[in-house]
């Protein structure tokens, strides 16, 4: 079964390629991006789980080594600990090692992460029976997880050929949480996994904001009922506001032609209201990017988006 559009697909594979078309990428601005995306996924994926440290706390700690006053120790430890996972997983992409999801890779994943907060069970599974505070789903008896991680990762081989890297990616991510092995970590080790597969397939490494946090559980909800397509459509508007970002950056001046911005000022020079772009925006059906808590689009976007509707009507009559 496949969770993304014929549309959806083009698209996000056209940017890629343009992206690929501006390699190789100037070192200098590249590594900015790196350290820049570093530290924004580590306080975001930190953040979603319940870590204090804000953005700029979170930059501080890693890049200048501050103590943050009035911050729990554990909250500057998971963000040195995360920090150092991302550098493991561009360790891994910088020597194109070709590693497919494995036990061994998501163990080491994860006594990373929490290296530091969970000594005795880092990169280990549970033993125990565990509660997801505020969540519905009940993680399956501890008996059960060495045999549903073996089936996961048998998951992966089965259907790495089969689906798109982002399904697979996104199915991965719900997977892994679903089963939660692990006693503490597991979002932030669900979350690399995924990248691990987006960013050998060449995408720049996707962040999962803390803004979209609700969101963002209620899409896994569904999945947890087999609902996949809320999911897959989440996590594809994650790897296209990586993909944006970077183009934006990496893009020559001479280039670049199409300006993104706020959806009350795309309405302006549009028949349609900021209302109406966020519907189209959260069905998938427009291109867009979040920064901070805004989604930004463009007026070619919602052009290219009447075009595909044009013709889409005139293949259905």
């Amino acid at each position: 079964m496949t969770y993304l559009s014929p549309l959806t697909k083009n698209r996000l594979e056209e940017k890629l390629a343009k992206l690929n078309k501006l390699r190789p990428l100037p070192k200098s601005a590249v590594q900015k991006l790196r350290e820049k995306f570093q530290i924004e996924m580590t306080y975001n994926s930190n953040a979603i789980e319940g870590n204090s440290l804000t953005l700029k706390e979170t930059f501080l700690v890693i890049s200048e080594g501050i103590t943050v006053k009035g911050k729990p120790l554990k909250d500057h430890l998971e963000a040195k600990d995360h920090y150092a996972a991302l550098e493991y997983l561009y360790h891994l992409i910088d020597k194109n090692m070709k590693h497919t999801i494995s036990e061994i890779l998501i163990k080491n994943l994860h006594q990373i992460i929490v290296q530091a907060t969970d000594k005795e069970w880092a990169g280990k599974y549970r033993n125990a029976e565990v509660i997801i505070a505020g969540a519905k789903h009940r993680p399956i008896n501890a008996l059960q997880v060495q045999r549903q991680m073996q089936d996961l990762i048998n998951w992966i081989d089965f259907h790495k050929n089969k689906l798109h890297i982002i399904e697979l990616a996104a199915l991965l991510h719900h997977k892994l949480v679903y089963i939660h092995p692990f006693f503490d970590g597991n979002g932030r080790t669900a979350r690399l996994a995924m990248n691990l597969l987006l960013m050998q397939a060449g995408y720049p490494l996707v962040v999962i904001l803390k803004n979209d946090r609700k969101r963002y559980y209620n899409m896994l909800d569904k999945a947890d009922n087999g609902e996949y397509e809320s999911l897959v459509q989440f996590i594809t508007q994650s790897v296209e506001r990586s993909l944006d970002i970077y183009l934006k950056t990496l893009t020559p001046a001479a280039q670049k032609n199409e300006k993104f911005f706020i959806l009350s000022k795309i309405a302006k020079k549009t028949h349609f209201s900021a209302k109406y772009l966020n519907l189209l925006i959260r069905q998938g059906k427009l291109e867009a990017h979040k920064e901070g808590r805004n989604w930004l689009t463009s007026k070619e976007a919602v052009e290219r988006y009447l075009e595909n509707r044009i013709r889409h009507r005139k293949i259905s009559k």
